[in-house]
């Protein structure tokens, strides 16, 4: 870790870096001399700043941003795929830590969506739902010194783009290609909390008509909040080959093994050292703890059971029960036909195989009391001997085919195609003792104490789509007309909850109702989308788009794995989730100014939430379980821009990216005994105002320097906006110093050094929200200044 003498001279030479005197930058346009791109092309580029054309979405009908290999290549080595979505327009990325590795603690708001309503596709293959456990979640399946662009629609996705989740926006994640010479790219990363990485990829360049790459990522760190490690090996292979003509193949492969420890989510009031971990900790450092003390005076818990020395509940406190272990496998291969000029198909299959488990640790008297029953029902279960192991496994496989086929003729382009995927999983949930009870005693898979839930799920998904674009008045104008179509079935077979395995009558646990089978059925064929285009100039252009869309609805697994009181009915079937989308805006394309603003209404039905209402016929009990609470609307604006002055004569320029979003919802929540009062209320977690922006130096063609910030306003912790449930704004900023334009020693070449500091101020606030109807939230901290020094080559 570098040492505090380090980090001080680093953040200083950072700042001071950020307001050096100018002198001139090379032009940085590839295949474009100097004087032609001062004049005729867009220069704004920079390290951490897109391309304009990519950036603006230009000649796109719908508010389209990106963010480019050299502004990856400058984000700190390792960051997740949701965290380099953090500084583009429309999006509030909260993660957990300065990289965003830790799969539950990410949120992700985009107009009146959340992660789950995002559609995410890497290299033309869906990833399907994003939640950590049945899910695969983007981050699992990308590393940023593989990726060539990062591409969001922030509202109306492309109706050919294969996504069952989606409720307008959709990110895809494009990979490089293989390079043509043969290389070896090694990257080393060192930062806090004893962070090492280690990154490799080997090139085969052409052979014949092929080209490939393997790389290799390794990543160990520390967690920046209590004890625990995360670990992470990550593997990517690609193989190109040319077909001849137009037509290509592509085979893709990753692999990722994840293991990392969790760190509880904090209330308020522990955040505000109302209340203390086991250690004494409080603020940011509340945290789980490395053992308990069995001798330490007015410390040790002491025995809350008769001869059960780890009775007390505090020794559910400890760390190393509290586990994530995941082992992913994706495999895809697209081939490109090009059947004639203008006219070509794609098909791309996959295979993604999941494989994984958590572990939380449950304290001996819930454990007694879940055993007791269940042994009085027959089940082969033996008592608690203190503090338990909690597995839950999840796994499963997913496969599936995208095919397109693409048509110019004439003014008229036309794409038609067709998507399938089968999605299975498997998820168990049990307790089984350890040995002799001790909290760090190793897991005992012999002795099940409880059970809870066993069952698996299937998802079948068939979309269709077509899609015309025209160009029309000399490419001035450009029509886009499409639909799509969605067949969603799923269904749900296995031990739901605890009422499958057993119930309690008269006082004694007797058999449950076992198994059941529980089915949902979605269909509609008409899912319209209409944007239009038109080029004022050829630097300026005006853009208008309305599209509709149907998702799954989120958390199926969850909704349906839910048994109801007193009876084995199952729960009802919820409605889809549905969208509408509806942007206009503008873009240009100056010579020191690259810009896009949009302005946006969308509005969505059939919100999933867990509530609790009446049992029907049951006088006053009630039950809780997921129903649809009602409809959302969200209007606002949204800025991206990049200014490169020229009398700086290329020394530096700056970027601002600027979202205005009113997300409320339009219904109250129906509940017992009377209903949430959130008609025209905000939505949780979505803030009103999102402003980041930062200023590139070029002082050398050697030498670049960021600095940039982020100003995220006050959110909302539960639905009904109760007063002293919101969470105060706050700005982070982050730098970076890149050195290195192409240096060489001996064999190496293009040696390249970067310092990356996150949360430059050291800023101490209150950031991830897991929001509640009522009441409070729980939330997570914002990780402390983090540094990390990265150096790079390649043979």
């Amino acid at each position: 870790m570098p040492s505090e003498t380090f980090k001080r001279r680093a953040l200083i030479a950072l700042l001071l870096t950020s307001g050096m005197a100018a002198v001139p930058a090379t032009a940085l346009a590839q295949d474009i001399p100097a004087e032609e791109a001062e004049s005729d092309s867009i220069t704004v580029t920079g390290r951490r700043i897109s391309q304009s054309s990519e950036a603006i979405g230009e000649d796109k009908i719908s508010n389209v941003v990106a963010v480019t290999r050299e502004a990856l290549l400058s984000a700190p080595s390792g960051i997740s795929g949701l965290k380099m979505l953090e500084q583009l327009p429309g999006f509030n990325v909260q993660t957990d830590g300065a990289l965003g590795l830790y799969e539950f603690g990410n949120s992700v708001q985009v107009r009146a969506f959340n992660l789950d309503q995002i559609g995410f596709v890497v290299d033309g293959i869906p990833t399907g739902r994003s939640d950590a456990f049945g899910g695969s979640p983007v981050f699992r399946y990308v590393d940023n010194e593989n990726l060539g662009v990062v591409e969001a629609a922030v509202g109306a996705g492309d109706v050919g783009l294969p996504s069952y989740s989606t409720l307008g926006p959709v990110v895809q994640y494009n990979s490089i290609a293989p390079q043509e010479e043969m290389g070896l790219f090694v990257s080393q990363s060192f930062g806090d909390f004893d962070m090492k990485r280690t990154f490799i990829r080997l090139s085969t360049g052409r052979v014949g008509p092929f080209k490939a790459y393997i790389s290799r990522t390794k990543l160990d760190t520390d967690l920046w909040r209590g004890p625990g490690s995360v670990d992470r090996e990550h593997w990517e292979g690609q193989i190109h080959a040319d077909l001849g003509g137009d037509s290509w193949a592509r085979f893709k492969f990753v692999s990722n093994d994840f293991f990392d420890y969790d760190s509880p989510t904090i209330t308020r009031g522990q955040y505000n050292c109302v209340a203390k971990d086991l250690a004494g900790r409080c603020g940011r450092d509340y945290a789980y703890i490395e053992n308990v003390p069995n001798t330490t005076p007015g410390f040790a818990p002491l025995a809350t059971a008769p001869n059960i020395y780890y009775s007390n509940a505090n020794y559910t406190g400890v760390y190393n029960l509290a586990i994530n272990v995941r082992k992913d496998k994706l495999y895809g291969a697209t081939f490109h036909v090009g059947i004639a000029d203008g006219v070509w198909a794609e098909s791309t299959l996959y295979w993604e195989d999941k494989d994984g488990y958590g572990v939380s640790p449950d304290g001996y008297a819930n454990s007694l009391s879940r055993y007791a029953p269940q042994f009085q029902a027959g089940l082969p279960v033996v008592a608690p001997r203190g503090i338990q192991f909690g597995r839950s496994g999840v796994g499963g496989d997913r496969y599936g085919i995208t095919n397109k086929l693409h048509w110019e003729m004439g003014i008229n382009t036309v794409e038609a195609g067709v998507w399938a995927e089968v999605d299975k999983y498997h998820r168990t949930q049990a307790r089984y003792n350890t040995m002799d009870g001790a909290p760090d005693g190793e897991p005992n898979l012999d002795e099940l104490v409880y059970l809870r839930r066993d069952y698996r799920s299937k998802r079948d998904t068939l979309q269709i789509f077509l899609k015309d674009q025209l160009k029309l008045a000399d490419e001035r104008l450009i029509l886009d007309l499409g639909f799509k179509g969605l067949l969603l079935d799923y269904v749900q077979r296995g031990y739901r909850d605890f009422d499958d395995y057993y119930r309690v009558v008269g006082g004694r646990g007797v058999p449950g109702w076992g198994p059941k089978v529980n089915s949902a059925h979605y269909k509609d064929l008409f899912l319209p989308m209409a944007g239009a285009l038109y080029k004022i100039t050829e630097r300026t252009q005006v853009f208008a788009s309305y599209s509709e869309n149907m998702a799954l609805p989120k958390g199926m697994d969850d909704i349906y794995s839910v048994t109801r009181p007193g009876t084995a009915a199952l729960v009802p079937q919820p409605a889809p989730e549905r969208s509408k989308d509806m942007e206009i805006g503008i873009r240009t394309n100056q010579g020191q100014l690259y810009a896009s603003l949009a302005a946006y209404y969308t509005k969505f039905a059939n919100r999933i939430q867990s509530i609790t209402s009446f049992v029907p016929g049951g006088g006053a009990s009630t039950e809780t379980f997921y129903q649809n609470v009602g409809r959302v609307r969200a209007y606002g604006v949204e800025f991206s821009g990049t200014y490169k002055p020229s009398f700086l004569n290329g020394l530096a320029y700056g970027n601002l990216n600027v979202t205005y979003n009113n997300a409320k919802f339009k219904d109250d929540i129906p509940a017992a005994p009377t209903p949430f009062l959130t008609a025209g209320k905000y939505i949780p977690d979505s803030a009103k105002w999102i402003v980041s922006g930062g200023v590139t130096i070029e002082p050398a063609s050697w030498l670049v320097g960021n600095i940039s910030g982020k100003y995220t306003s006050r959110r909302w912790s539960t639905f009904t906006n109760t007063p002293g449930s919101s969470v105060p704004g706050y700005t982070v900023f982050s730098a970076y110093v890149d050195i290195g334009d192409g240096i060489t020693l001996g064999p190496v070449k293009g040696i390249k050094a970067r310092l990356n500091v996150d949360n430059v101020f050291d800023k101490d606030t209150l950031s991830f929200i897991s929001s509640s109807v009522t009441g409070d939230g729980a939330f997570r901290p914002l990780s402390p200044r983090t540094f990390q020094f990265t150096i790079s080559g390649e043979i």
